[in-house]
């Protein structure tokens, strides 16, 4: 499965490489050939956001025409969740608990940097909101702050966030 995957964040990145981005018209911009989980494999910082959702079945939901806008967190947000956390949000029997926490990470359409900052709340895929703010010139999306934002993809948008998001309990 880790060959698999190498093999398959190489194939993407020669891929990407070797796409010609000279074109013969500005009036156009070019759709990203890549969609939300080919960017994030090709991206190398969202290794545990991947096996997230290939665990909770949610590849073809994520590489589907969309649009989605994803917040994404790095490899380093998901280690800063108390040990043990991820590895136990990957077992199969807590399947449902995995697909709520990352479907709280996605918004139904393309939202970019610039209408961000003009929300205070974004409904998720998951149901509940986010809180959005920007605090001292940073984006917060909840407790978490975009580290990145417009990361274009074919089908949406990714926006890089330090901290996991953590749906609320009711």
């Amino acid at each position: 499965m880790k060959a698999f995957s190498k093999l398959t964040a190489l194939f993407l990145m020669l891929v990407l490489v070797g796409c010609d981005s000279d074109s013969n018209s500005n009036d156009e911009m070019e759709a990203p050939a890549s969609n939300i989980v080919e960017t994030a494999i090709a991206a190398g910082s969202f290794n545990t956001l991947v096996a997230a959702v290939q665990a909770a079945d949610l590849v073809d939901t994520l590489t589907s025409a969309g649009p989605f806008t994803v917040f994404a967190p790095t490899d380093e947000a998901f280690a800063a969740l108390p040990a043990g956390t991820v590895e136990s949000l990957l077992l199969p029997e807590n399947k449902d608990q995995l697909v709520a926490i990352l479907t709280y990470h996605v918004v139904a359409g393309q939202v970019t940097s610039d209408q961000v900052v003009g929300l205070s709340k974004a409904a998720t895929v998951q149901g509940a909101e986010l809180d959005i703010a920007v605090v001292d010139g940073a984006v917060k999306i909840n407790d978490a702050t975009v580290v990145s934002a417009d990361v274009m993809t074919s089908n949406g948008v990714i926006h890089v966030i330090d901290s996991v998001l953590l749906p609320p309990t009711n």
